[in-house]
């Protein structure tokens, strides 16, 4: 969420900026809220300092015995006047607080033109796609033929967009998120929390899935308690310290879960429906990290080292492209995606977001920070995938099959899996 002062401020350039990502801000609504706002503010105190000073008049006339009935009927005019004025703010609070919750984060300079992932601009590679002397299959026709993979059964049980594994598959999973989570805490020095997978509007709120992405959400509820499905660890990391102050120097924090992730997938009808790379319900280890505004650009790229880290250690060949400004999420002002290469799709996907968010996070879900001098200000929020289960095992499955049928385990995954390989059979070794 943004300071209405700093949209209007021309310097700011919010106009132009907000439209390199396909957002028009109406700078004339925002103009007039914001002054109805300032204006009633301002008329609001003046009447309760001028109802405090005639409580002080009738006070006096009382004690000296003069009749007061003229002067209580106007104290309880400007008192009534006062709790006008203090509706009325309320109500324009809350009109501007709506507008403000619907304008994204003002995107980056260095960010690219565009609205595509066609329109990314690459910064770097690691790593060789693998070559083959045969037809590489994808994920699904690999999984299946292994039998570690049930989307057959994953749809009579909850319909499409839902994935099985089973035996091998099942402990692949299980070992990847041990070695990552393993990783990022104990040599990136990251804590790890087991937060809630479901949580409330404010929550939501807070790192911008909602009012804007309601229909991408799981809404449930328990009596009149409304909740929803986290979509990503990020959302309860980052509002652990909502409507707190942060002190300065113990800045930067950094924080890592594994939960499950549910999205609908709105507007993707008919993309991705074939495997593990977009469903309704998801694993995923995500890093979250808290700085101050002057450190976002160090913790950025570091962000980034740790992600790419965990893809050079499985040895999965990838590559690092800036997104443009207009495919940026909506609460993020720059962004990072880290794409696998898929020997079955013959092409990069994305495995890894990382992105930094400013201030804009830390202003929606109030979380401050203070110095040792006083100076107060606003956190900044920064994260990332590092990585999400099932589109990491794509990349392994279909970047270590074998001429055989087999498929060739990442060596830092055979001392939590306790195999080095999945025979065409199924079996392991």
């Amino acid at each position: 969420m943004h300071d209405p002062r700093v949209l209007l401020d021309p310097a700011t350039d919010a106009v132009r900026k907000l439209a390199r990502r396909g957002y028009h801000l109406d700078l004339t609504q925002l103009e007039k809220l914001f002054g109805q706002r300032t204006a009633t503010v301002q008329a609001a105190d003046e009447s309760r300092a001028e109802s405090n000073r005639l409580a002080k008049e009738v006070g006096a006339a009382a004690k000296r015995g003069e009749d007061v009935s003229r002067l209580r009927e106007h104290a309880r005019s400007v008192k009534t006047r006062v709790q006008e004025l203090e509706e009325q703010h309320r109500q324009l609070a809350a009109e501007l607080d709506e507008f403000l919750l619907g304008v994204p984060n003002l995107p980056a300079d260095e960010l690219p033109d565009g609205n595509t992932d066609a329109d990314a601009e690459e910064v770097a590679r690691w790593g060789e796609p693998p070559v083959f002397d045969f037809e590489p299959a994808d994920h699904v026709d690999l999984g299946e033929r292994l039998g570690i993979l049930d989307l057959a059964r994953a749809t009579k049980l909850s319909g499409p967009r839902f994935a099985i594994l089973r035996g091998a598959g099942a402990r692949l999973e299980r070992g990847l998120t041990q070695f990552l989570l393993e990783l990022h805490t104990e040599r990136h020095g990251y804590t790890e929390f087991s937060v809630p997978a479901i949580v409330n509007r404010p929550t939501m709120t807070g790192t911008g899935q909602l009012p804007k992405f309601e229909a991408d959400l799981f809404r449930t509820g328990v009596a009149d308690r409304e909740l929803f499905l986290i979509p990503t660890a990020e959302v309860p990391l980052t509002n652990l310290h909502a409507s707190e102050t942060l002190p300065a120097q113990d800045l930067p924090l950094a924080y890592t879960a594994n939960t499950p992730c549910f999205r609908s997938e709105a507007g993707t009808y008919g993309k991705d429906t074939r495997g593990l790379i977009r469903l309704h319900q998801f694993a995923k280890v995500e890093l979250v990290r808290f700085c101050t505004p002057e450190r976002a650009g160090e913790e950025l790229e570091l962000l980034r080292s740790h992600a790419e880290t965990a893809l050079r250690e499985l040895g999965l060949a990838y590559r690092v492209v800036k997104l443009a400004a207009g495919d940026l999420g909506f609460s993020a002002r720059f962004t990072y995606d880290l794409e696998v290469w898929l020997p079955g799709q013959q092409t990069y996907r994305e495995v890894s977001s990382v992105s930094d968010f400013g201030t804009f996070q830390a202003r929606r879900a109030g979380i401050r920070t203070k110095a040792k001098d006083g100076t107060r200000g606003f956190a900044n929020t920064l994260n990332g995938s590092g990585l999400p289960i099932g589109r990491t095992l794509v990349a392994i499955l279909e970047q270590n099959q074998q001429t055989d049928g087999s498929v060739r385990i990442p060596e830092v995954l055979v001392p939590y899996v306790r195999f080095e390989r999945i025979d065409a059979d199924g079996s392991t070794g």
